[in-house]
């Protein structure tokens, strides 16, 4: 957990928030209310109580505390925040979020509440968006994700991810592709940029909520796929200029990644944040 204060830390040490934090933003505590629209709400109820069995908190994979549960029910409103932001500017990162393996009713590998979902059926009922691309690629099924919004045609989920990993049960997304173990650079990469190439051609979204999963990495102690650390930076830059150059707004999250060194774990996933800065710069100057 310590991460994400990491990332903030770097984001901060790299420059990448301005001095007088002017483009740093922090969203407010959701209520249940807000989130039962994607989540039940006795679940809910139950998460912020304590309540749930211990079965449920092992299927979760973290213990619980007070600090965890207003961190739960505040990082969805993030992700859609910075999806409200990248509306606005082109390309907007969140620091948190990818919390995509959490359901309905129970959540599932270190996630409690879908962020990603939350955010596009946000977007859709506002009227900020009509149409989404959720482009998930962390190493690891977006089952939570496709699960939530299998009946939600305006928002389009793909998922590419390695196949022989967790959740070992998968849900069906509107495009999976299950990669290989151990994937080398190149195929990955030609596999993402021209799976997205193709999307963002055909659905023409208003705006795509990209997972940056850093757990492909070939070090990653969760991730069974070989792609290079060069390699996760081109696939983020081939991403955020894929959009930008069709001026389809980003927002991205941070999704997976596992490390026991938590500072190179921090500058993994900052690696879409330099991305994004280099590329906003260059576009949206």
């Amino acid at each position: 957990m310590s991460k994400f204060a990491r990332l903030y830390e770097y984001a901060c040490e790299s420059g990448w928030v301005a001095e007088d934090k002017s483009n740093l933003f922090s969203p407010d505590e959701l209520t249940r209310n807000t989130l039962s629209l994607c989540h039940d709400p006795d679940y809910l109820q139950k998460l912020q109580d304590n309540a749930l069995d211990s079965a449920a908190w092992r299927r979760i994979g973290l213990p619980w505390s007070r600090g965890l549960i207003k961190r739960t029910f505040t990082a969805p409103n993030g992700t859609l925040l910075t999806a409200e932001l990248a509306l606005q500017n082109g390309i907007a990162c969140h620091l948190a979020g990818g919390t995509h393996h959490a359901h309905y009713d129970f959540g599932s590998g270190f996630c409690m509440v879908n962020d990603l979902a939350f955010a596009g059926k946000s977007l859709i009922e506002s009227g900020l968006a009509q149409r989404i691309l959720i482009f998930d690629c962390d190493v690891h099924q977006g089952d939570g994700t496709a699960a939530l919004l299998q009946d939600q045609p305006d928002i389009f989920t793909c998922s590419i991810h390695c196949e022989k990993n967790f959740p070992f049960r998968k849900q069906i997304s509107d495009l999976d592709i299950g990669l290989d173990m151990h994937l080398s650079d190149t195929p990955y990469l030609e596999t993402v940029l021209n799976t997205l190439d193709s999307l963002l051609s055909r659905l023409q979204p208003d705006i795509v909520l990209y997972d940056a999963g850093v757990d492909v990495w070939k070090e990653d102690s969760l991730g069974r796929l070989d792609i290079s650390w060069q390699g996760i930076e081109r696939r983020d830059a081939g991403v955020l200029k894929a959009c930008a150059q069709r001026d389809i707004p980003v927002a991205t999250v941070i999704g997976g990644g596992y490390d026991s060194d938590h500072a190179r774990l921090a500058m993994r996933h900052g690696i879409i944040i330099d991305a994004a800065q280099r590329i906003s710069k260059a576009c949206y100057a």
